[in-house]
């Protein structure tokens, strides 16, 4: 986890995400964002339009080998 400043935007306030996670979630400037306040202080950020790819891992194809 990162610790991100404050930052005054105009007559509001903002944060700036990790580059590490804008990359990895494929955001882009106008993506939608959603915030939750939780109990205490904590805040849960969805990410709606990410273009996240899955995981999945690639099927290892067998390769063939000739001796000769």
């Amino acid at each position: 986890m990162s610790v991100q400043r404050i930052l005054k935007v105009g007559n509001s306030l903002g944060i700036t995400l990790p580059s590490s996670l804008v990359k990895s979630l494929s955001l882009k400037p106008g993506d939608s964002v959603e915030v939750q306040q939780e109990l205490g202080n904590s805040l849960t950020i969805n990410f709606p339009d990410s273009h996240q790819l899955s995981l999945e891992l690639p099927k290892i194809q067998k390769s063939t080998q000739k001796k000769i």
